[in-house]
Order: structure tokens, then sequence, then C-alpha cells
């Protein structure tokens, strides 16, 4: 806005002061010319009428006629040349005059009060230039703050939107489009509010009912392991039902715990093999009837920072997105890089097409016959505590969980 202001007061500065200064100074030249001329009338007439009245010519009767920086000479035939004031150095205007008896006035003006008048008259049109640039840039700064104050407020306001706070601001502004814009947001926070306290309740709701059901089942489960002495697989198979339900009601304690108070810490320091070896026992029984095994690889008593239900969902979505789309042996390999402990997830079958890459954690994408939004959960999942999950390889298929390293003086070297 500023520089657009002072382009528009440079524009009008030279449409208008170059034109009025030219005008203005042949103005000053001719009014200076129509002087001299004046001046050699006057100087003839007086001339003229000594020499009708038989009176002798001299300089000291015209002297009076002869201005500073003026030089006048009188050219009368048959008579010497009369002159009065001093000779014009450098650059003059001149008149002549002739007259009726054949006699010739000639004045000089010097040009030094004539560029000093013109030099005057530029030094004024000049010093208001500078005023109305002056004036100029002040306004624009001025509405430059007056429009950029209500701007930044609103990206304020949309900043606080983007990062979880819709609380309005009611602030108006007294100019009819950053009013606009002030409304749409406080309206739209007002949504925003509205849909975030139905999602936090309705995810409460949720948590609080399912925690009834999973408590009914968890007693009913403990009394199959208590009754069923015999034969030992029905109470092997009950307390790995058991032990997934303490981990479903954890979660879901956890869900609600979260929604009460979202700032709460959940990430804690555990050991990654605990985890691991849970979903090797889960899986083991699906992939054997598959006609499949699943194998760990890599460093063991590895201890990571994060939750480990919510590790242990995610590793959980990549077995079984390896289980429905993939072949072979599932391989579970812990390694290092750098300040990460990365937990990755191989197996042996077509891998990835290449037109979906890392689209797989896009929502509604998939390969197969298959819903398309387990692996863009488990992404969330792992960005939420605080991880990060990668498609590292097409062919073969590597998902890697990368975590935040815990104690490492426990951590032994890779073997098979």
């Amino acid at each position: 806005m500023i520089n657009s202001l002072l382009g528009v007061v440079l524009v009008v500065v030279a449409v208008f002061c170059v034109p009025l200064a030219l005008i203005e100074k042949q103005s000053i030249v001719n009014a200076a010319e129509d002087r001299v001329d004046a001046a050699a009338v006057r100087v003839l007439g007086l001339v003229e009428n000594r020499l009708a009245a038989g009176e002798p010519v001299t300089g000291e009767k015209f002297a009076a006629q002869v201005t500073d920086g003026s030089f006048v000479t009188v050219d009368i035939p048959g008579q010497p040349l009369i002159a009065a004031g001093r000779p014009v150095d450098g650059p003059a205007l001149t008149a002549t005059e002739e007259g009726a008896s054949g006699e010739t006035v000639t004045v000089q003006q010097s040009r030094e009060d004539v560029d000093h008048e013109i030099g005057n008259m530029l030094l004024l049109l000049g010093v208001v230039a500078l005023l109305a640039v002056q004036a100029a840039v002040a306004l624009a700064v001025w509405q430059a703050k007056r429009l950029a104050r209500p701007l930044t407020e609103l990206a304020e306001t949309a900043e606080r939107l983007g990062s979880g706070d819709p609380r309005p601001r009611d602030r108006r502004y007294g100019v009819p489009e950053l009013d606009r814009i002030a409304e749409v947001l406080d309206v739209s926070a007002v949504r925003i509010a509205r849909m975030l306290t139905a999602e936090r309740r309705l995810a409460a709701d949720a948590s609080h009912q399912l925690r009834t059901p999973l408590t009914a089942l968890s007693m009913r489960l403990e009394e199959i392991t208590a009754l069923a002495e015999e034969p030992d697989t029905v109470k092997e198979e009950a307390t790995i039902a058991l032990q997934q339900v303490e981990r479903l009601t954890d979660v879901v304690q956890r869900l609600l715990t979260n929604q009460r108070d979202p700032a709460s810490p959940t990430a804690v320091t555990f050991d990654l093999d605990e985890v691991l070896k849970q979903q090797v026992e889960e899986w083991s029984a699906p992939l054997r009837a598959a006609g499949r095994r699943l194998l760990m690889e890599g460093m063991r008593g590895t201890t990571v920072v994060g939750t480990p239900g919510t590790v242990a969902q995610v590793m959980a979505t990549l077995i079984e997105n390896s289980l429905m789309h993939g072949g072979g042996d599932i391989t579970l390999r812990v390694r290092r890089t750098g300040s990460s402990v990365v937990a990755e997830v191989q197996d042996e079958g077509p891998g990835v097409p290449p037109e979906l890459g890392n689209r797989v954690f896009e929502r509604a994408v998939s390969g197969r016959n298959s819903t398309g939004i387990g692996l863009a959960v488990a992404r969330d999942l792992a960005e939420a505590d605080g991880a990060r999950l990668e498609l590292l390889s097409l062919r073969p298929p590597v998902f890697a969980l990368f975590l935040g390293s815990g104690r490492d003086e426990d951590a032994v070297e890779p073997r098979r």
C-alpha cells in the first residue's frame, strides 16, 4: 500500500509539477524580456524628446532608466555612441528600438536575476512536491497499519482455529470486507466448537458404555479359566482371550481418560519385546491355519517410549494386513537407526503395487477388497503417540514403526 500510494503521488508530481515548472520558467523569461523592451521604449522616448527640443543628449539624461545589471547604448547619427550603466558579462536579455530620426537604442539586462527567480520557483515547487510525498507516505503508513492490524488478528484467529482453540473473538474493525471475514471466522469457530464437543461426548459415551460389557466378558473368561481344568487347551485359549480383553479394557479406559483430560500424558518407557511376543502368541494360530509363520529377528531387550496399547494395536494392524494381502512368512524385525528404534513387519508376498506407494496410508485407498482404513488408522494412532509409521519397501513389503528410544543399556546385538 505504501509503495502504491507513493507511486501514485510521484506520478502526479511528475505530471503536474514538470509542466508547471516549464510554464513558470517561460513566464518569468517573458516577463523579463517585456521589462527590457519597456526600458528600451522609455529611453527612446527621452532621446526623441531631447532631439525635438534641440537639447543635447547625454548619458546623464536617461541614467534614471538604467537599473542595476542593465547597460544602455544610444547611437545617434553624426554623434559619438552614448552609453550608460556597466556592460553585461555573460548571458543577457537584449532589446533594440529605432527612432524616427535614425537613432538606435539598445538595452541589455543580465540573466542573473532571471535565473535566480527561476531557481526560487523550482525550489518552491520541489518543497511542495516533497511535502506532498511525505504526506502521502504518512497517510499510507497510517492506512497500512489500520488495515494490517485487523488482518494480523484475523490470521491469529485462523491459526487458533487450526490449533484446536475454537473460541470466537467477536471483534469488528469498521471495514465491511474485514468485518465479513471476522464474522465468518466466528461462525466457523462456534461450529467447530460444537463439533468437537459432540465428538468428545460421543467418544466419552462410547468408552463408558463399552466398559460394562468388557467387564462382564472379563469376569466370564476368568470364571471359565477357573473352572476349565481339562483340557489344558481350553484354559490356554481362555487365558489368551482374557489378556486381549484386559488390553482392550485398558485402551477404552485410556480413551475415556483422554476425553476427560486431553493434556494427560500416556507415554511410558516399556519393553518392546513384551509387545512383540504378545503379538506372536495372538497371531500364531491364525497364521498356522493359513500355513504361514510369524518370526522375530533383530535386537532384543530394547526399551522404547510410547503407549504399549497403541504400539500393540499398530503392530496388530500391520500383521493383519500382511495376513490378508501378503504371502509367505511374516517377520518382525527390531533395529536401531539414530535415536530411534524401528519395528519392521515384512512378508514374502507380491508387495504393494507401485501405483499405490505411500497412498496405502490414505483412507479408502486399498489394493484389494478391503475397507482401506486400517493402515490410515494405524498411522494416526502412531502419530498421536509420538511415533511414525512408514512404508520402507514396496517389494518385499516392509512397514516400519519408528519409536523413541528408551534405556539402551539392556539392548543386545541383533540376532535371528
